[in-house]
């Protein structure tokens, strides 16, 4: 059983986060399907706790008050992830690695680094942008504003191998859609290639999972079988996390 008030607010929230962390109010409507009179009541609430702010050409955004419970929330997410990331060393011997998106910024939340003695690091806390890694790419398959995106950011070189047209990359998303899971084949460090993979909440992609390591042991798997044992853990870690 549901408190619709509760339910409506969070489908407010919710369209502002699909749409960048700010939307209008005709935005918000199209998403939600409520009347434009409950929105602005929801949003009155809103504002007045400080989970949203009105910007000065009256759209509304996401607000500071919810910096604190996602704070939290992260945390308990790379709690949550650890034994998960685990198997999948387990399984691959390389490093596994939990990431959000944040904003327009990739942010990697959770690690188990590889027994091996060359071995990949990616900072627990690190901001990245999305474009160059595999799993910024998973993390922005499944956005319809993948393109404002890569122009609020750009889209800078790191590697020889970087993909640095908006176009480009968005025909890489194409692909990621289609198989499942996105590659960083030295895109982001030279030599060091990536495999990751959505994690869901029923629907959506609120994380991605990966693997990374040195070229040559990745390219050596099967890939088809990696991506295999890449989504099981995924799954399973998507459902241990939101079932009922």
């Amino acid at each position: 059983m549901t408190v619709q008030s509760v339910d409506r607010a969070l489908d407010v929230l919710e369209a502002l986060s699909e749409h960048g962390g700010q939307a209008g109010l005709s935005e918000i409507a199209a998403r939600t399907g409520l009347p434009y009179g409950t929105i602005h009541r929801l949003l009155q609430t809103l504002l007045a706790r400080g989970y949203v702010r009105q910007e000065s050409d009256r759209r509304y955004a996401l607000g500071g008050a919810l910096v604190r419970i996602g704070g939290a929330a992260e945390r308990m997410l790379a709690v949550w992830a650890e034994p998960y990331l685990a198997r999948l060393v387990e399984l691959t011997g390389e490093t596994a690695n939990l990431a959000v998106l944040e904003g327009d910024f990739v942010v990697y939340v959770a690690q188990v680094p590889s027994p091996r003695r060359l071995r990949m690091f990616a900072e627990v806390g690190r901001r990245v942008l999305p474009h160059s890694t595999a799993v910024g790419k998973v993390l922005l398959a499944e956005r319809p504003d993948a393109a404002a995106v890569f122009q609020r950011t750009g889209l800078p070189r790191r590697t020889e191998r970087t993909i640095t047209a908006v176009g480009a990359m968005l025909e890489e998303l194409d692909r990621v859609r289609a198989r499942g899971y996105a590659l960083d084949l030295g895109e982001e460090e030279s030599g060091v290639h990536c495999m990751a993979v959505p994690v869901h909440d029923g629907g959506r992609t609120f994380a991605a999972m990966s693997v990374s390591g040195p070229a040559e042991r990745i390219d050596a798997v099967e890939r088809e079988e990696l991506a295999a044992d890449l989504r099981k853990v995924a799954d399973d870690f998507g459902t241990a996390v939101f079932r009922a």
